[in-house]
């Protein structure tokens, strides 16, 4: 927005569509003899700006192109319609014409949101805020997980004032960021989701509960921070951004890429990427030092039999139709074609046994033990691809198993016995991927996982919190001679892991 980027620039606060329009002075009167010439064109009429279930709404419009841009006509009622997303321009652009307007729109006034404590930010959170609010309050951050993401929202909350709406994919996580911003602020903090409905100045909610309560609640918060914010291009998950008025916006992640584009949707929704500071940038000052460690089994003779039978079947039929897998397009045509035949659905029971066997080959139970030995002083954390996998390991070697099925009680206890060491070892399929705080982990075993960029860097990013003589070792284990050799590039194509690999070895 060039407004927002010349105030930036020039080191003044952002153009604010939050404060009144100042009144001018009352016209003086006019002599007589120079009535004449002081008349004047008629003034444009008054735009009134309405809020409507997660729309901006104006009875009508001055004659004013990019106004018009911006709104759609509603054959309904007749009146002007914009997602509630384009209020900060359209009341930007009104001020820059001069041209009158009442502003019934918005439920927020600014707030005083001091903090309970100063904070001192570390230089790289210095330079993301810096970069935030010269683009005028609306931006992506991207920081390594243990940079502290959560404290550099708490600055920007600081320097906003405004109600601010915290959105974030998980239950933990809300709780998390609730006990954060409860001790930066001396306000109640509120939630919005797991059946709390508490909504304060300042309030943490879930994607889930915040996309089915924008429609009644998006006129009431000044800033809308999306942490994790790659889960907003999700159509279930749009409409929280494009149906709240929130004219300052903030999304926090530690890997914005997706495979499908999505951080374009991102940057349409929240504003562009300002800021971003690599894991290899911080490590060993800001973040532990750490070491990559890629480990290859081998299939045994019977696994590797039934693998090949499998994966063959399996890709004779994907041959035969000619598409190409790498591609999401190609992927769902396989899928919708394999339910129409025999044929089709025995490839498909070959894809999901050549995958089984791959990713829980006996040879990675082994591993796993020495791994655990090794480690014996250590706590560990064990990540694999999917929650039947992770039973299985817990029943095997009588260790907790930590899944999106436990109950909200107990996984908190489990977190709490882990940051004791009464419980060294978690098991875990992807439910702490994501923001959760375990501080105290030093090792992480990924036995099973996707191919997925952003998977394999947020595992690494919860054994690098930062803590005195640590250094995180992070293991990969992986059946030598099958597809999981390829899907292990494809994860670990980010700077992160470029010179932080160890050998492979296939007789750990």
């Amino acid at each position: 927005m060039a407004s927002s980027a010349r105030a930036g620039q020039s080191g003044g606060a952002p153009p604010n569509p939050l404060l009144p329009i100042p009144r001018e002075s009352p016209p003086t009167s006019v002599p007589p003899e120079s009535r004449a010439s002081a008349i004047e064109p008629l003034p444009s009429p008054l735009t009134e700006l309405h809020y409507d279930s997660g729309t901006l709404v104006a009875p009508t419009l001055p004659d004013d192109a990019r106004l018009h841009s911006l709104f759609q006509k509603d054959g309904r009622t007749g009146v002007f319609r914009a997602p509630a997303l384009h209020y900060r321009d359209v009341v930007l652009r009104l001020r820059e014409c001069g041209l009158p307007y009442e502003d019934r729109a918005k439920r927020f006034e600014p707030a005083e949101l001091p903090l309970a404590v100063p904070i001192e930010p570390f230089p790289h959170q210095r330079a993301a805020l810096d970069a935030w609010t010269r683009a005028g309050g609306r931006g992506l951050v991207e920081l390594p997980t243990g940079a502290g993401k959560t404290l550099l929202a708490v600055l920007a909350i600081a320097w906003v004032k405004r109600p601010t709406l915290v959105v974030v994919p998980t239950l933990d996580l809300m709780a998390q960021w609730q006990g954060v911003l409860a001790k930066h602020f001396a306000t109640p903090v509120g939630m919005v989701g797991g059946g709390v409905n508490d909504r304060r100045t300042l309030t943490v909610t879930t994607y889930d509960s915040a996309a089915i309560q924008m429609e009644f609640t998006g006129n009431r918060f000044g800033l809308l921070i999306c942490d994790e914010c790659h889960h907003l291009p999700a159509p279930s998950y749009r409409f929280i951004a494009e149906g709240t008025l929130a004219p300052y916006r903030l999304g926090l992640t530690a890997t914005l890429e997706r495979a499908d584009g999505g951080e374009r949707v991102c940057e349409e929704l929240l504003g562009p990427l300002v800021h971003r500071t690599g894991i290899d940038e911080l490590q060993g000052q800001y973040l532990a030092p750490y070491e990559v460690r890629r480990i290859e089994v081998p299939l045994t003779p019977d696994e590797k039999a039934r693998y090949d039978e499998a994966r063959g079947r399996y890709l004779t039929f994907v041959r035969k139709l000619g598409v190409p897998l790498a591609s999401p397009e190609g992927w769902a045509r396989f899928l919708a074609q394999s339910q129409r035949s025999d044929e089709g659905r025995a490839a498909y029971r070959g894809y999901r046994e050549q995958r089984r066997i791959a990713l829980t080959s006996s040879g990675k139970l082994d591993a796993l033990w020495k791994i655990l030995l090794e480690h014996r002083e250590d706590r560990v954390i064990v990540f694999t691809d999917d929650n039947e996998t992770v039973y299985t390991l817990a029943r095997k070697l009588l260790l907790p198993a930590l899944t999106h099925h436990t109950p909200l009680p107990e996984r908190k206890a489990l977190l709490a016995a882990f940051a004791s060491a009464e419980l060294p070892v978690l098991l875990t399929s992807r439910v702490l991927n994501e923001g959760v705080d375990v501080p105290d982990a030093r090792v992480g075993v990924v036995l099973s996982g996707s191919g997925s960029v952003r998977e394999h860097v947020q595992r690494l990013g919860r054994i690098l919190r930062k803590r005195p003589g640590k250094r995180a070792l992070l293991y990969e284990v992986c059946s030598a001679q099958t597809a999981e050799s390829g899907i292990s590039e494809r994860r670990r194509q980010h700077r992160a892991y470029q010179e932080q690999e160890g050998s492979p070895d296939a007789d750990a």
